[in-house]
């Protein structure tokens, strides 16, 4: 038993280093700026979302390509009449892990992240469903400013500004 407590104190001191050297690391990257800008991203999640993505800007065909690697698009099988559209399983799940522990936090800071989340959730959808959705309309985002090279800028965003501009006249 001391043994296993031992192990376990060992691993959370290996799991908190590694977590202070993506941290220091991320201000070194090219593309740090762009995963730091994103609204409650933070450090670690920011750090675990670059890792994940990559700095390849030729591995991607586009933001589809990017969500599929991270199991935020559905499967769809078909077989003569029948149609069943599943959870994406097969995926790198360290990838979904990190983008929807954002767009989960996103949703509390960003009002048009916010809204995509209740419209999900109002058409039914369940909250790690509505969270996979609104993980793939970031996936979009975050797909443009990265191929631009370019911080997010929520007031150039513009799903973001045109929901902002409707809020000031209601």
């Amino acid at each position: 038993m001391l043994a296993l407590v031992t192990v376990l104190k060992a691993a959370n001191t290996a799991v908190k280093d590694l977590d202070r050297s993506a941290v220091a690391h991320l201000g070194e990257h090219p593309d740090g700026k762009i995963f730091t800008s994103l609204p409650r991203s933070g450090q670690i999640n920011a750090a675990q979302m670059l890792a994940e993505w990559g700095d390849c800007r030729q591995a991607y065909a586009g933001p589809g390509s990017v969500a599929a690697l991270a199991g935020l698009t559905p499967v769809t099988k078909a077989s003569g009449k029948h149609r069943a559209v599943h959870f994406r399983w097969a995926c790198n799940t360290r990838f979904r892990v990190a983008v929807t522990t954002f767009a989960d936090n996103s949703r509390h800071a960003s009002p048009w992240a916010a809204d995509i989340y209740q419209r999900a959730r109002t058409a039914g959808k369940d909250h790690p469903h509505a969270i996979r959705i609104l993980a793939r309309a970031w996936t979009r985002v975050i797909y443009r400013w990265w191929i631009n090279h370019q911080p997010y800028d929520p007031t150039r965003h513009g799903n973001a500004s045109r929901l902002h501009k409707q809020d000031l006249v209601a």
